[in-house]
């Protein structure tokens, strides 16, 4: 399956547990990956024949226009739903970094939706963890 990469898209929501974290915005980094069959808009070289990753990302900003989360699984998730239902791809994984614990580079969620897939080989889990087969993140 082909796939569209956005890789640390920033934002700033209002996300955090505590009343007062979520008093101001904070940077977020969200990372996207949405799977969708190139062919007929590889022939066509036609925009209509895949995913408007622009349109995605405009999307994914406006979501967070007066709201706030106290989860950023509950953001990763909102995101991954409304991808699916507005842009239609096959299969969307979301990961949401948040900058918020002294001595960590980042914390971070993945969310995946779409059909169901065979179980990865421990082969294939290694090389996606170590950013050798697409449908993985660092």
């Amino acid at each position: 399956m082909d796939s569209i990469l956005v890789s640390d898209l920033e934002v700033q929501f209002h996300v955090g547990v505590p009343d007062a974290e979520r008093a101001q915005p904070q940077r977020l980094l969200i990372s996207l990956e949405l799977d969708h069959n190139f062919e007929q808009a590889a022939a066509t070289d036609d925009l209509t024949h895949t995913l408007n990753y622009d349109a995605v990302c405009q999307r994914v900003r406006a979501l967070g226009e007066g709201r706030s989360w106290k989860l950023i699984e509950t953001l990763a998730v909102e995101i991954a739903g409304m991808i699916r239902k507005e842009f239609k791809p096959a299969r969307v994984r979301v990961m949401v970094k948040k900058f918020i614990i002294p001595g960590t580079q980042f914390v971070a969620v993945r969310v995946e939706r779409g059909p169901l897939r065979p179980p990865e080989t421990a082969r294939e889990r290694v090389m996606r963890q170590i950013g050798g087969v697409p449908g993985g993140f660092r």
